[in-house]
Formats: C-alpha cells, sequence, structure tokens
C-alpha cells in the first residue's frame, strides 16, 4: 500500500501544540506513529497528493526565502554541534521554524532520516531550497564526521549572501524611485502635455521647428496607437529574452555587462567573491576539487566564468596546478589566483579563499556607493534633459507665432 501524507496537530509532553506532517499508510497508522513519538494527536487531516514532492509542498503557505533558509542552516549547525542527533536536530528545527513549507520539509526529511537515509539524500529531494552547493557539501560532511562544521559554513555562506542580496537592494531603492518619476515625467508630458498643444502649432505648418515635428509625431503617435507601441515593447522584451534564453544569447549577454563602465567591474567582483566563496565552501566540506570547481562555476550566474571554470577543470584533471589553470583563464583577478597558489602549498586552501571573497566584497560595497552616486545624478540629468528639450520644442514655436504676429 502506498504511502499516505497527514498534517496534524498534537500536544508533546510537555503540554505545547506542535503541527507537521507525518507519512503513514492510514490515519491510524499515523496516529500510533505520533503517539510513540510522545505526542497526543487533537487533529489530523490527509493530505491530497501532488505530482511532486516540492508540489506537495507548495500547496500551504509561501514558498521559504533565502532568510528562512540561512536560519534553518544555522539552526542545523548549531544544534548538531550541541551533540544532538540529527533526527533529534531536524525534529527541534520544525519545530522552531515559522514557514509552513519548511515545517513540511522538516518533517518529511525527519521520517527519511529516521528510515536510514543520510540528511543530505533527504534534502536534496528538494532541490528548489537546497541546492547542488548545499547538498554535496553536506554529503561531504556526513562522510568526514564534520557535519557540524561544514553545516556551519553553509549557514556562513548563506548569511552572507542574504546580507549582500539586502544589500543591493536598499542601495537601488532611491534611483529605482528615481527613474519610475523620470519614465513617469516622460510619459505626462508626452501624453497629456504635447496634446493639448499641438492645435497651437498648426498653422505653422511646415515651419516648424525639426524638435518641435518630432516631438508632436511621437506624441500623436502614443496618444493614438498606444496599442501598436505597447505590443512593439512586448515584441522587443520576448525576442530579447528568447535570445538571452540561447548559448551564444547568454554568453554574449555576460560578456558585454562585465564590460559596462562603472558597473561591469562590480558584477566582476561580486562574481569572483561568489565563486571564491563557493569554492572554498565546497572544498572545506571535503568535496573533489573538480567537483568544487564545476558547481562553483555553475553557483557564479555568469556564463563567461561557467566556460572558464570548465576550461580550468579540465586543466586540473591533466594535472595542472589550480592557480596556473585559473591564472590562464584571464578573467580571475592576480588576488585570487595568488591566494590559491599559496592555498595550494600551504594546503590551507578554503581558508585562501574566504579571505579573497572577503577583499572582494569590502571592493564591492565600496563600487556599489560609486554606482549609486553615479546613478543618481544620471537619473536627475537625463531627466532635466528631456525636460528642457520638451520645453523648448515648444517654446521656439511659440516665439516664432510671436514674430509673425508682429
Amino acid at each position: 500500500m502506498a504511502s499516505l501524507q497527514f498534517s496534524y496537530v498534537a500536544i508533546d509532553s510537555t503540554g505545547a501544540k506542535r503541527s507537521g506532517v507525518v507519512d503513514a499508510d492510514s490515519k491510524d497508522a499515523a496516529i500510533a506513529q505520533l503517539a510513540s513519538a510522545g505526542r497526543y494527536v487533537t487533529e489530523i487531516t490527509e493530505q491530497k497528493a501532488a505530482a511532486n514532492p516540492v508540489a506537495a509542498f507548495s500547496q500551504g503557505g509561501r514558498a521559504p526565502s533565502r532568510e528562512d533558509l540561512a536560519t534553518f542552516t544555522r539552526r542545523l549547525a548549531d544544534l548538531s554541534g550541541a551533540g544532538l542527533p540529527l533526527d533529534r536536530v531536524l525534529q527541534v528545527v520544525g519545530e522552531q521554524t515559522e514557514n509552513q513549507q519548511l515545517i513540511a520539509i522538516c518533517a518529511a526529511t525527519l521520517e527519511n532520516v529516521r528510515g536510514g537515509m543520510p540528511v543530505s539524500e533527504a534534502l536534496s529531494k528538494y532541490p528548489k531550497y537546497f541546492n547542488d552547493v548545499f547538498t554535496q557539501t553536506l554529503r561531504s560532511g556526513e562522510a568526514s564526521g564534520q557535519f557540524p562544521e561544514v553545516a556551519g559554513r553553509l549557514a556562513d555562506f548563506q548569511e552572507k549572501e542574504v546580507a549582500r542580496r539586502s544589500q543591493i537592494v536598499s542601495a537601488m531603492v532611491y534611483p529605482s524611485i528615481l527613474a519610475a518619476t523620470a519614465v513617469f515625467v516622460v510619459a505626462f508630458l508626452i501624453g497629456f502635455v504635447v496634446p493639448k498643444m499641438s492645435g497651437v502649432f498648426k498653422d505653422l505648418g511646415d515651419d516648424l521647428p525639426v524638435t518641435t515635428r518630432f516631438l508632436l509625431t511621437s506624441s500623436d503617435f502614443l496618444s493614438t496607437k498606444w496599442p501598436l507601441a505597447i505590443g512593439m515593447i512586448v515584441g522587443a522584451v520576448v525576442l530579447i529574452r528568447t535570445y538571452l534564453a540561447t548559448e551564444s544569447g547568454r554568453t554574449a549577454f555576460d560578456t558585454v555587462i562585465l564590460k559596462v563602465p562603472v558597473m561591469g567591474p562590480v558584477i566582476q567582483k561580486a562574481t569572483v567573491s561568489r565563486f571564491a566563496r563557493v569554492l572554498g565552501t565546497l572544498v572545506y566540506g571535503g568535496v573533489s576539487i573538480l567537483d568544487a570547481l564545476q558547481i562553483a562555476g555553475l553557483s557564479s550566474g555568469n556564463r563567461v566564468y561557467q566556460l572558464a571554470c570548465k576550461k580550468v577543470e579540465q586543466e586540473v584533471r591533466e594535472g595542472r596546478a589550480i592557480a596556473d589553470a585559473l591564472r590562464d583563464a584571464r578573467c580571475f583577478p592576480p588576488v585570487l589566483t595568488h591566494m590559491v597558489a599559496i592555498g595550494e602549498e600551504t594546503g590551507d586552501l578554503p581558508r585562501m579563499l574566504g579571505r579573497v571573497s572577503d577583499s572582494m566584497d569590502f571592493e564591492v560595497d565600496t563600487g556599489m556607493r560609486r554606482l549609486v552616486s553615479f546613478l543618481e545624478p544620471a537619473i536627475m540629468l537625463s531627466m532635466g534633459v528631456f525636460v528642457g528639450f520638451v520645453v523648448l520644442s515648444v517654446l521656439i514655436p511659440i516665439f516664432m507665432a510671436g514674430n509673425l504676429v508682429k
């Protein structure tokens, strides 16, 4: 008989109310299973089957955020480091989390672990939340007997990722508001102000300045043929997305974005920082250097570095030193290659990679502040230039009409 899933509410031995999900062949078997774990069931309901494990958890509540997953990993590391067995760790973590999907994942993972499955394998059933970096590192930690230490490194990595994303979002709030305001001002002038003044310029006919004729033509097109304009914009977006979905398109985009002034160096340093941190976390966890290079390249998020890492992996497989292979790839900064060389010589590669990542993070912080300080006046200047263009395009014909009257 196929195993069923039941969501339950129960009272534990301390009198606290607990909830979760349990797998059993029947409702009675589920109640008996919970009773053997010291829980008195007050409510129990069979869950409808979903197409796959991830879909089953997506039915209730919001998806776990990066902050939720970082907290989950930190608690996993702290509790396992305190000496608790892993099944007890999962039980406590599931009781502490507030996200319903993570509660369900902890309950399902707990059942698998109690059935003899390693934690890493049980969590790998949910790749949407626990990627290859996470599961392979945990697997190596389990094999080496360093599960708490490896989980702690994973928690450090996730927390730094959350902090980085939060910093980027915070830094881009004000420029985004300025950009939205600029777009609104442009749309208002072209869509409402210019059409109301177009009748004033009809008598001038072909004597209108080129700028005014261009402004009137654009305004007339957007006000009378706006469905066509929207269709053109949507079509352009679809074409761009389709092109970027191809191998050549994504490679071309990632190559160009690394060369954009001001923004390119920031993106490059952030990419190298993430690569170094992922590689260091994997090597510390005991993952083989070839697998670590492959996963770190995929985790970089940039096609240029993914292709470079494939080349580096192949050269390392043939016996070359990692630092030499990285240097010949010509997209990694000298500080990374020199620190990797020192790490290879001293046998302390994870710590050297961590130092590189910390150094790059500092440079990214500085670059982000410089980028934001550049974007704000650039947006204001662009909006001022357009408003000035509209004003001049309107005032020049008025002056011309006044001269004709005289």
